[in-house]
Parts: structure tokens; sequence; C-alpha cells
């Protein structure tokens, strides 16, 4: 096909198998044509026609890749970043897209040097979840909108082995990564807020890492409420939405990565789509009307994330996920993590 990308991933771990090689497989704008893999050759068993290789300069050295998907461990996302957009190449990397604001100033401005593009992967902005969430601000339903609490909770009261997650190092704990999501996400929506005021805590026994978060970042009119943790069994609401008009309640998680986890095909029929059930709750007014019942949610779509990709590479559109954004998430982990330290609020706006 004319103006296919071909695309090389640098692991085939979790993100690879499970995100990345699925959307790129499914996408009909992209080939994903090599992965570095330097013990197995697992990815070659699932897509026949990609080339294994055991380094990055092999992905470098071929010029038919226009794109390398950095998906390694966080502490690699710098050096692997920066050799990649030295050697010409468009970038996406996994979040979060660095462990430091300054290692992300850094890559923006190299990017810029050698006329590259470089995107995060932030693909819960394609959640059905958020989508409606996002909509329903938007429509102005809730009147002033006072406070936004979101969740991003799971039970694992154990400590996974073998895993650098687990691990202490850069970019490790759970602010790093579940974090960066729900942060993107309100900046999306809100904007750089005022402060950021953090509490981060260890909670499993024998953790080595922040598995726990309570964040709240203050706005003009607004406070917003980042809850995380890995010990919550029974789940509540996802979103909490609270206007001077009416709330918007949100239990359920979009079902993207389960059926991704499952080996459903990205985009197949029913694709994103969350049941009834999971609708959220609607209780407010609207001329004179006291109006209470379901919002249907919108439909998930992780594949939009790379359709945009191609726009911007193809068609000189905007990147929906700028590097600028990315950075500005982890201007907030920073601060939070100062916050957590000094037990102060921080001034981020």
């Amino acid at each position: 096909m004319d103006n296919l990308i071909n695309v090389a991933l640098t692991s085939f771990g979790m993100s690879g198998e499970i995100f990345h090689a699925p959307l790129i497989a499914a996408h009909p704008r992209f080939n994903l044509k090599k992965v570095l893999e330097r013990n197995n050759r697992r990815s070659q068993q699932l897509y026949a026609d990609v080339e294994v290789v055991k380094t990055l300069n092999e992905i470098l050295a071929d010029e038919s890749v226009e794109l390398v998907v950095v998906n390694t461990p966080n502490p690699y996302h710098f050096d692997m970043c920066s050799q990649a957009l030295e050697a010409g190449k468009h970038v996406i990397v996994e979040k979060p897209f660095t462990n430091t604001a300054a290692e992300a100033k850094q890559l923006i401005e190299l990017a810029k040097i050698n006329n590259c593009l470089l995107t995060v992967f932030q693909n819960r902005r394609w959640d059905g979840d958020f989508l409606t969430v996002r909509k329903v601000i938007n429509s102005n339903v809730l009147g002033e909108l006072v406070e936004y609490e979101a969740h991003y909770d799971r039970y694992r009261n154990y400590v996974e082995a073998d895993t650098w997650k687990e691990e202490t190092g850069p970019g490790s704990g759970i602010l790093f990564n579940l974090g960066s999501h729900m942060i993107d996400q309100v900046l999306v929506l809100f904007g750089m807020p005022e402060r950021v005021t953090a509490t981060l805590s260890t909670q499993r026994q024998g953790g080595k890492v922040q598995d726990n978060y309570h964040i709240m970042l203050t706005y003009e009119k607004l406070r917003v409420v980042l809850k995380s943790s890995y010990l919550v069994r029974e789940l509540g609401p996802r979103y909490m939405l609270h206007g001077n008009e009416g709330s918007f309640i949100k239990y359920g998680i979009d079902p993207q990565e389960e059926a991704l986890k499952a080996g459903k095909k990205p985009g197949s029929a029913g694709w994103g789509v969350e049941p009834e059930s999971d609708w959220g709750k609607l209780n407010t007014s609207a001329n004179g009307l006291h109006l209470v019942g379901k919002v249907e949610s919108e439909t998930g779509n992780y594949l939009g994330f790379y359709d945009n990709v191609y726009a911007a590479m193809r068609e000189g559109k905007e990147l929906c996920v700028k590097p600028e954004q990315a950075m500005q998430v982890i201007r907030i982990i920073e601060a939070a993590q100062e916050s957590s330290q000094t037990g102060k609020s921080i001034r981020v706006g």
C-alpha cells in the first residue's frame, strides 16, 4: 500500500505484545517490520513476517523503518529515544515519557533539531469512560464543575516477582505507572493546576516501591482528587464529578485492555463498547427540570492514537499527544513527589 509506515518495536513485553503489536497489525496504514527481542522470538510466532533483531542499531540502520516505538522499561526511555531521534526516526514512547522533566525537555529539543515527530502513548485518552466524562463536562450539564475525583484501583496484595516495576529505580512505582494516565487525563480536561498536594506510600508487605497515592490538584474554582491503590478489593466509582447543578458517577473501566489480553482484534465488532451496567449515572437540573438517568458510554478506540500518528506523519496534522503535554505530566509527578516528601503543597501553575 502506498504511504505505508514501517514500524519497529524496541521490546516485546506486555506493552509490545498486548498493546502496540495488535494495534499496529490491525491498522491498515502501518506495517510491523522489526521487533527487538534479545532472548526470544515470541513476536515472530505471532506475526510471521516480523524480523526479530537483537540490537537497537539494527533498527536504526534500517532506512525503511520510519517509526520506532520505545516501549522498554522506564529507565531506558531517554537513551533509546535519543538514539532514535538522532538517527532521524519518528518516535512513539510508552508512558511515562521520561523519568524527569529535564530529560523530557532534552528529547523535545532533540526532536525539533532532527525534524522528527515525538509523541507519547497516552492510550487512555481513547478510553470510552474518559471520552464520556469529557463529553459530560463539555456539555455543561453539571453547571460549574467544583470537584472531580478519579480512581485507578486494583487488588494485588502481593509483590510480583521478577518484574522491574516492583524494584526501586528511576521511574518505578505506581505514580509513574498508573498516575501518568490519570494526570494526563486531568491536564487534557483542565490544564495545569495551581498547586499539587500529595501523599505517596508503600502499603503492601515487602513492597519496595510506592503502591498508593492520593493527589489533590488545586485550580481556581475546582478541586481534583486522584487516587490509586493495589489494596482495593471492592471497587468504588472510577469517576465522580460534582457541579453546582448536579453530579455524574461512573463505575467500571474501558474494556479494550481486557479485550487485547483475550486476543481480540482491535476494531472488530463490538470493540470498545461498554455494557449498559457500566454506564454512568447523571443526576442534575436543566431548564427547571430535575433529570436522573444513565448516560450511554462513548465507544473506546485505541486505534485512534495510531490514526492521529499517521495523520501527523503523512498529512501534517497536529499531534493529539504533544510531547510538551507529556512533559507537564512529569512535572506534576515531580511536584507530587516533592509534596509527599516535604508535607507541603507545591505551586506549579
